[in-house]
This record gives C-alpha cells, structure tokens and sequence, in this order.
C-alpha cells in the first residue's frame, strides 16, 4: 500500500464527508470546549473537548497516512464491533447514543516508574494531536479507510517510563452493565482486555484514538480513548480504555480466551492464514457494495515496511 504524507492528499482523492472540517480555519478563529479556550500552541499539548460532535483544534498531520479514498462518516459510525453495546454491527451505533463518557480516569499499573489513576484530560494533555488516515481491516473480508486523531502510544509509554520487566502492554475497557447493556450477555468475558508487546506498542504507527473526521470520537468508536494498530484485526482495538498495565508475561485477551482456535494473541492482518470459518485472502470495502470485486488483502494490511521487523523469525502461522 502506498504510505505518503497526509498534506501531500489531494482532495479529489479522498471521500469527504458534508461540511469536513477545515483545520486552518479552526487555529484561526479558535474554538470553545468547556467553558474554556483550546490552545492552539502545540506546547500547550492535547486538550479534547467533551461535546459530542465538537470539532478538535491544533491537529497536525502524519507522514504515516495512506492515499487511499476516505470511508463515508457514516460508514465509519453505524458499522462497528463494539460488543459492549451487542453483537449486530449497527448495535453500537443504536445502543451507545445515551452513553456518557465524561469524567473519565485511565489507571496505569505494572512495571513502571510512574503509575497512578489520571483523568483523561490529564492523561491526553502532555501530546500533540494528529491526524492518522489509516487503512482498517475488519475482522471479516471487510475493509475500510478511517481518519483517526490520537496521539502516539509510543510517547504516552515513554513518559510512564516502563522497566526492563515490562513486556507487554495489557488494555482493559471499562466494565459497567447499566451503562453498557452488552456486558449482560455473556458472549465474552468482561472486562474486555487487550494486549500488545512492548515492540508492538512503541512502535510509531500505534496509536491512542480520541476523535476520528476532526471531531470528538463517537461513543460507538470507542469514546473517549480507543487503541489503534492499523496492521492487525480490528478486535485488537479495544475501546474506552480504563487500564493500561505493564507486564512481564503475555497476557490472555479477550477473543484468545472466547475463542483461540480462532483469534490470536497477534492478530496480524495474514492473507495466507485462512479464518477456520472464513478466507481472509481478499477483502471488500465497506461502502462499496456486494457487486464490487473484493481485493487482494496485503500482508500487514500494507504496513509490512514498518512493521514486519518486530516479527522475524516468529512462524505466524502457529502465532496467528
């Protein structure tokens, strides 16, 4: 797939959604969130507003994006595995509407210098916000092109300054069946938890979603904070994020423990590794429609440049 920086898209290229967002116009003329006024100064760090919808600022652009056309907005928001709000792929978007995600606290854990309970904007504001237009595969032969805003993991996990002994790096979601009516079935066992090697995790494109199209994440997205690793399957990315933990052992994650002659600790997008239930060796774009060729699925998802090193000599065969 070819990688190239974010600027250099021209906008014939991409698919736009009705009154997408113009950053210039933003830093100009500022923007209110809370009763307070977002810095526009990058050394101020992140500040994410807690308005559904509300328009993020001082967003910077990523050489790691992809040329390839954008998914609809509405693609991207009433197609999603959120299983926290049921099973059907338009639950989330249905069930999460009245979700609240705001206070929110991410506790850090584990083998680090500095561990603790932080609140969301505490934990967000220390880092620049970028734009990340990534290539997403679904866990199914489906595809899609999202225009993430996050910040990168690397750097979150640089400043909590983990020690020799970690590992790994284990994700929990916030378990809360009022809130969430999905966690009362028992399709999986909750929390959902996630789980990335140290590697897997610092490397540049990983990365901590709070808004995807300019805007504040959508609560069927993952609000307010959702893991993004654009070379896997979409269940690694795990939403609303509550717990990060550094680990010496490898941790079970939720499909590996649900189903794992199925779903693996790494999960990485392989097209020569067919799903017991399904081929993953090509793929459709959701959107395109049933009557559109599915394409060839790239190994990596099309990031094995930057990616392919942290696996040499691991048979992903057996570590699927």
């Amino acid at each position: 797939m070819p990688i190239r920086r974010a600027a250099d898209i021209r906008s014939s290229e991409i698919t736009s959604k009705e009154n997408y967002l113009n950053r210039r116009e933003f830093i100009q003329n500022g923007a209110i969130a809370g009763g307070s006024l977002l810095a526009a100064a990058p050394a101020f760090g992140a500040l994410v507003p807690t308005e559904r919808r509300e328009k993020l600022v001082d967003v910077g652009t990523s050489d790691f994006s992809t040329s390839e056309a954008i998914n609809a907005y509405e693609d991207i928001t009433t197609y999603n595995n959120y299983y926290e709000f049921g099973t059907q792929k338009d639950d989330p978007y249905r069930n999460a509407e009245d979700f609240e995600p705001h206070p929110w606290t991410i506790e850090v854990t584990g083998h680090a210098e500095k561990t603790g309970t932080f609140h969301l904007e505490d934990f967000v504001k220390p880092y620049a916000l970028e734009e990340r237009i990534y290539r997403m595969r679904c866990v199914e032969a489906w595809s899609m092109v999202i225009p993430w805003v996050g910040i990168p993991l690397a750097d979150v996990i640089k400043h909590f300054q983990p020690t020799s002994n970690a590992k790994f790096v284990r994700f929990e979601t916030l378990e809360d069946r009022r809130r969430m009516p999905g966690q009362r079935s028992r399709v999986l066992r909750w929390p959902y938890r996630e789980g990335l090697t140290i590697a897997e995790a610092t490397n540049p494109l990983t990365i901590l979603a709070v808004g995807l199209y300019g805007e504040v994440l959508p609560n069927q997205n993952g609000a307010p904070i959702r893991l993004v690793v654009p070379w896997k399957y979409g269940f690694k990315g795990i939403k609303g994020i509550v717990k990060m933990s550094f680990v010496e052992k490898q941790p079970k994650t939720s499909w590996e423990l649900a189903a794992p002659s199925e779903y693996g600790f790494f999960a990485n997008v392989n097209p020569e590794v067919d799903h017991p239930r399904w081929s993953q060796a090509r793929e459709r774009r959701i959107g395109a429609g049933l009557f559109t060729p599915k394409q060839p699925t790239l190994m990596f998802n099309g990031y094995g440049e930057h990616v392919a090193h942290l696996y040499a000599g691991l048979d992903l065969r057996r570590n699927f």
